[in-house]
């Protein structure tokens, strides 16, 4: 017999998966308990929330698995430089591996439920605030002042999403591969 955390945590996995790739609205109730899984009454018996319950939740374990590879990448690089393009180049091998499926995973939520759902806007706010905080920390680490840290983890950031976008829009690696440049030199350039 599945112990009702498998059936919880299968849910949640295949959620995380089906939200990322195709967004909160695109995804429904039945994909959500078929693809985890489950049983039909299982939904509201391990997330009395709902779809925002599970999608929250969801998000918070892909923004928590993003934020574990961005602390490795950036602590096994050599240089600022380096990391930031360590990050770049494996956001870009993970998309082409998903055929352009798989950019950011909070984002396509993000977009598509953030305005309507104060719970899935704050957990990917949250999100997005632990990888911000990340780059600042690991570059403050670096010698950056504190400020110049915070400014350019936000330009990271942004700029990292914006190429993932166009990047999964257009099917072709050219806003990854500038925007790592870009971020490569910059932080090189104020090191």
């Amino acid at each position: 017999m599945v112990r009702r955390t498998d059936t919880r945590q299968r849910m949640l996995e295949s959620a995380a998966d089906l939200f990322h790739t195709q967004g909160y609205h695109a995804t429904g109730l039945n994909q959500l308990v078929s693809v985890g899984g489950a049983p039909k009454g299982s939904m509201y018996f391990h997330f009395p929330g709902g779809k925002e319950q599970l999608a929250a939740e969801a998000l918070e374990i892909s923004a928590s698995r993003l934020a574990s590879v961005l602390r490795q990448l950036l602590e096994a690089a050599s240089d600022p430089g380096s990391a930031i393009a360590a990050v770049v180049d494996a956001l870009s091998q993970n998309l082409t591996e998903s055929d352009f499926r798989r950019g950011c995973p909070i984002a396509t939520v993000a977009v598509d439920a953030g305005t309507e759902s104060e719970r899935i806007r704050d957990t990917c706010a949250g999100g997005y605030s632990s990888w911000q905080a990340i780059i600042a920390d690991y570059l403050v680490h670096q010698g950056f002042s504190s400020d110049r840290a915070s400014v350019l983890s936000v330009i990271a950031l942004s700029s990292i999403e914006g190429a993932l976008m166009l990047a999964k829009l257009n099917r072709d690696l050219a806003p990854m591969r500038a925007v790592g440049e870009h971020l490569r030199f910059t932080f090189t350039k104020e090191t």
